[in-house]
């Protein structure tokens, strides 16, 4: 067993702070319980809709060889029935976090009610999926997002996070930082996949999913550079008290590694997620106790946020 690196997210304590992403291999009560068992720090359901969704039409996941592309369209099993494991999940003895992706604004406060309810420890909410067909990425929408939060954070009596999307223009993070510092938010998760690209196969002259034409989230490696840039610059211009979590092409040590030095209190892990099982949050665990060691840190706040100047 590696040392885990323990952290906190809003003050809750995660055993290690390697966890994995809401999206892969986590729609199931199976797939939870196998989270559950391994390494991970955490418990991250899919997100969940006010009713249950099948998603897109298949194929709509792809590996390819920088990464993924995805298509989901948000397959989950309805709220009601996450409610429902929770006590199953909490018997891991490790923070349960449920993902939050109503399709309104009326069912995120009608999900949001009921889990204030149960014993889950964080809600991250999701405002930042690519992948709903007619759905726009909320996050991208400035004054929706504001009201959003502040309609949202009227009933939410849990500790709170968001999803964001990658932003990609300076005056992107002012406008969100603002925003997720007037509000009472717990901690973000930056970022979410890459929205609307195209892979296509040469040899067939397709693309290589279905839905939207082809068009769908990139992750892996493709969006490392994107989601660091994110953590970095989101942890200069929020408020201390608001958590990061990096996510985005973390495959190995090392890259959770940057992560941390970016700023991030935990990292997320998606694209290796769903290509390796459970397994890679040993994996990748043992790989950063193996670097931080030689580097002569001890834990996390050692070199947590603390990228140098070139």
């Amino acid at each position: 067993m590696s040392a885990m690196f323990p952290t906190t997210l809003c003050g809750v304590k995660l055993e290690s702070f390697i966890c994995n992403a809401s999206g892969p291999r986590c729609t199931t009560l199976q797939e939870l319980e196998a989270i559950g068992n391994s390494t991970s720090g955490a418990i991250l359901t899919k997100s969940c809709t006010k009713e249950a969704r099948d998603g897109n039409p298949e194929p709509r996941y792809q590996d390819v060889p920088l990464g993924s592309i995805n298509s989901m369209g948000l397959p989950n099993l309805g709220y009601k029935k996450y409610i429902e494991i929770i006590p199953q999940l909490k018997k891991f003895k490790k923070p349960v976090i449920v993902s939050v992706s109503g399709l309104s604004l009326g069912d995120n406060l009608e999900i949001i009610t009921a889990l204030n309810k149960t014993d889950v420890d964080l809600i991250e909410l999701n405002l930042s999926c690519p992948n709903v067909i007619g759905k726009p990425q909320v996050a991208y929408d400035f004054p929706a997002t504001e009201n959003m939060l502040t309609q949202v954070q009227k009933v939410c009596k849990k500790k709170l996070g968001v999803k964001l999307p990658p932003y990609f223009d300076m005056v992107h993070f002012d406008d969100i930082a603002a925003i997720l510092n007037s509000h009472k938010v717990g901690f973000v998760s930056a970022v979410n996949s890459i929205g609307n690209g195209l892979i296509i196969d040469p040899q067939t002259e397709r693309p290589l999913i279905k839905p939207k034409g082809g068009f769908g989230g990139i992750g892996g490696k493709f969006l490392k550079p994107t989601a660091l840039a994110n953590v970095r610059r989101l942890y200069e211009l929020l408020d201390r008290k608001i958590d990061i979590v990096g996510v985005g092409g973390i495959e190995s040590g090392v890259d959770a590694f940057e992560f941390v030095l970016a700023g991030a209190k935990a990292v997320q892990i998606g694209t290796a997620f769903m290509q390796q099982g459970p397994k890679c949050f040993e994996r990748i665990s043992n790989e950063f106790e193996s670097y931080v060691k030689k580097k002569g840190y001890r834990e996390l706040e050692d070199f947590r946020g603390k990228l140098k100047a070139l």
